[in-house]
């Protein structure tokens, strides 16, 4: 099939950073990159394995000041296969003359390959084939195989299988200088002749983490070869040497299969037993691989997005679908896991869970809903905590933290290395309470999506009220402007922390924030309408929710102050509006890349806070996340005005206002424009698309992928081109295809049924899957609701605007 492959040609070594971090391979438990087994950390390489939940905290000593930092952990390096030829040093890619070099992530298996060709000093042409999986069926295993073939000679060859506990985190380069170690060792053990295995503990943490591989060898004809077997250990390092006899033009097979086990995992007593017994019982590469490509197989019959029009676009949604898959599976589903922003392919933000996951979700909902429920359960675990930190700060409720780890615990860093000026700076965007709105927004989408009535009563509810009541807590009310406010906050736009020349950071009545305080403080009202009445008198009891409080949120979603200037442009904070105006063209034929204009100007000694200049969408995310008539809505019941041309009008006064710092901007963005100006929608839709894979940030992918851009777009596909939207129990579709999307299919699922959804030839046409637990469903077409019973399939034509106009 086309759009499953990414291929480099040729070894590149600035570039192999961002290369191992593309072609990462994992299953929703965990995640490595896709460096070569024979390389070690180095300044081109960095191998590297973690998994959710597998965080530590270390303290550095800077300037004598201890700073703390809780890091998503560097796991043992589990890929280490070494050859050596004749007794000669290990071969490295460095040391030899490469003839040929392919390294590919077929993505369609979720699997790397590398294919090499190369000379020796001594003039030996050896072929080998690496072919790697970290498996979507059995999801403690992993499996390499080599294939190796003397091209121009016979002899003596070695291979060091290993298991390395000795890696630190040090994958980014502006972390350098705090503590990178995090693991323990606890000891090393074999399990019979085959069979190596390592445990290691994380320092502060307590967690347990073993790992066991069992290495064989195989002739042409798959027949085992009995090698020569050597162990060497040390209580953080343990190696098995197989020597053996090769022949010229005789492909020899060998393959390590690896376990993983950590002392979170379910039915596991001892971690390293597990693992050790664990991989002498496991299959062989080829069952194993049957398996594992069984697996994925099954997730892209549920997740695919078709797009026969566009093999770019095809390869790179893939591409996006295929990495969604390797830090959020149903092996995800079993896990206390949130959703790092940097995925589990790099240690870039330490591997913490922001807002992204706003982004991230409404792919899920459609397809892997009980992942989604999962991953707000993450939120609710740690619901005791984001109540603790809400009455630390003299507030009542739940305020999550705009960086979160382990526990819960804000993990914001205070200061943050600018690496354009090498300066240490303060780092506020803690402040950015709307990452409590986003998690309120993100349990109401998943129950729209799913209808799940339990998850609401026993966990949605009450995270919801518990969110609400911050914000209430936090709102002030102006007697003379007879409206709410919140102040001290930041807004998504991370170059405003502060007022120009203020000592203490925060704004005041950040638009996008005071206005999704407004909805969700209505919303949370209607949540408890939902609920059986005996649900709701226990959560008002546990929570001490009394009617007064009640109406002091009807009050507020009907008085919340929105500021305003210019004739109807929404003002992003109150007093924006006396910020000066940032000289873009002088800055642009200046540097390359102004996307950090925060850093560009902080190094020439001036201040972001003083222009109108935003890193990415702010004001504008409210257009993305509401539909115009819920906005409308919103803003007649604040008594706001809120006329057709408001939402066009902002987005392009903010646009030209945008650096597009971040890569989920050019999300947003692509998704409001679709309405209003498809051909700019398509060029920011694509540039979002190519974020990633072409590093447009420079550098910044290697640390990791961005989960919430490679999400975002598979959304804007659904959300903002497909137009799906979900309104009183109703799945919506208003497209807004671009001419690129022409002929478009996905599969989606709403409330438990399954539905096939197609655009082609000016039709759209949708296919209920009529087996298994399908139900009726009613989807809403132009302005008519349909109801489709399992096994109906409907057609409408389209007008040429896209417009659903009739049944056909």
């Amino acid at each position: 099939m086309k759009g499953f492959s990414l291929t480099y040609d040729g070894f590149d070594p600035p570039g192999e950073g961002l290369r191992e971090a593309l072609t990462s391979t994992g299953n929703g438990y965990l995640c490595t990159r896709g460096a070569a087994e024979w390389e070690d950390a180095d300044g081109v390489h960095y191998p590297a394995t973690y998994a959710h939940g597998g965080y530590n905290r270390e303290t550095t000593i800077m300037g004598g000041l201890p700073v703390l930092n809780e890091d998503l952990v560097n796991l043992p390096n589990w890929l280490v296969l070494k050859l050596r030829i004749e007794g000669g040093d290990a071969i490295r890619l460095a040391d030899v003359e490469l003839i040929n070099y392919r390294h590919e992530l077929d993505i369609r298996h979720t699997m790397v390959i590398r294919e090499l060709r190369f000379r020796d000093h001594d003039g030996r042409v050896t072929s080998l084939r690496s072919r790697r999986f970290v498996s979507m069926a059995d999801v403690h295993h992993a499996g390499i195989e080599w294939t190796l073939t003397p091209e121009n000679w016979s002899g003596r060859v070695e291979v060091v299988s290993a298991l390395d506990g000795r890696v630190t985190n040090h994958g980014v380069a502006r972390y350098q200088q705090l503590e990178g170690r995090h693991l323990d060792p606890v000891s090393p053990r074999t399990f019979g002749p085959e069979v190596i295995a390592l445990k290691v503990q994380t320092r502060q943490s307590n967690l347990y983490v073993s790992e066991g591989a069992r290495t064989r060898v195989f002739d042409d004809s798959g027949e085992p070869i009995s090698v020569e077997r050597s162990l060497y250990q040390m209580e953080d390092y343990i190696q098995q040497v197989l020597g053996f006899d090769v022949q010229q033009g005789s492909p020899t097979r060998l393959e390590k299969m690896v376990t993983f086990f950590n002392s979170r995992d379910p039915a596991t007593s001892d971690t390293l037993e597990r693992a050790g017994t664990s991989a002498r019982r496991y299959k062989d590469f080829g069952e194993a691989l049957e398996r594992h490509t069984s697996a994925v197989t099954e997730l892209w019959c549920a997740c695919d997005l078709d797009v026969p029009g566009d093999d770019r676009v095809q390869f790179l949604l893939r591409l996006h679908i295929g990495h969604v898959f390797q830090v959020c599976s149903h092996h995800t589903a079993d896990l206390d896991a949130g959703v790092p922003a940097r995925g589990l392919n790099g240690e870039a933000y330490r591997g913490h869970v922001f807002w992204d996951e706003l982004y991230v979700y409404p792919f899920l909902n459609y397809r892997m809903p009980e992942v989604t429920r999962s991953l707000l359960m993450y939120r609710y675990r740690r619901l005791g905590e984001a109540q603790a930190a809400a009455r630390e700060s003299g507030l009542r409720g739940a305020m999550y933290p705009w960086q979160s780890g382990s526990d819960g615990k804000e993990e914001t860093q205070r200061i943050h290395l600018n690496p354009l000026s090498g300066r240490w700076e303060p780092d506020l965007s803690h402040n950015q309470r709307h990452v409590n709105a986003a998690i309120f927004y993100n349990v109401w989408h998943y129950f729209l999506a799913t209808g799940d009535r339990a998850f609401l009563g026993d966990y949605g509810a009450e995270m919801m009220l518990e969110i609400a009541r911050f914000w209430a807590s936090m709102a002030q009310f102006n007697p003379e402007r007879g409206r709410y406010e919140i102040h001290g906050v930041m807004g998504p736009d991370e170059f405003h922390e502060k007022y120009p020349g203020a000592h203490e950071g925060g704004l005041r009545n950040n638009a996008y924030t005071n206005v999704m305080v407004a909805w969700l403080c209505r919303l949370a009202q209607e949540v408890l309408s939902l609920l059986p009445a005996s649900r709701v008198d226990a959560l008002r009891g546990r929570l001490g929710i009394r009617d007064e409080e009640l109406s002091r949120w009807e009050d507020m979603s009907r008085r919340m102050f929105v500021p305003f200037h210019d004739d109807g442009i929404i003002s992003q904070f109150e007093g924006y509006e006396h910020l000066e105006e940032l000289d873009w063209d002088a800055y642009r034929a200046k540097y390359t890349n102004i996307q950090r204009m925060d850093r560009i100007l902080r190094a020439e000694g001036d201040d972001p806070n003083r222009y109108k200049v935003a890193k990415q969408a702010d004001t504008v995310m409210l257009f993305f996340l509401f539909s115009a008539e819920e906005l409308k809505a919103i803003f007649d019941r604040l008594g706001y005005p809120y006329a057709e041309e408001t939402a066009h009008r902002n987005i392009v006064y903010y646009d030209q206002r945008t650096s597009h710092g971040s890569t989920l901007s050019y999300v947003t963005h692509a998704g409001v424009l679709a309405e209003y100006d498809p051909v700019s929608s398509w060029e920011r839709f694509r540039v979002a698309l190519e974020s990633d894979v072409c590093d447009v940030q420079g550098g910044t992918t290697q640390e990791g992928i961005h989960m919430g851009v490679m999400s975002g777009t598979l959304d804007l596909v659904q959300r903002g081109y497909a137009g799906t939207q979900i309104r009183n129990g109703v799945l919506y579709f208003a497209p807004r295809l671009p001419r690129q999307l022409e002929r478009l299919r996905f599969s989606m699922q709403f409330r438990g049924t399954p539905l096939r959804v197609e655009f082609a030839e000016g039709h759209l046409t949708l296919s209920v899957h009529s087996e298994g637990v399908s139900r009726p469903i009613r989807v809403g077409v132009g302005d008519v609701i349909h109801e489709l019973c399992p096994g109906d399939q409907r057609t409408f034509a389209l007008s040429t605007d896209n417009d659903l106009v009739h049944d056909v």
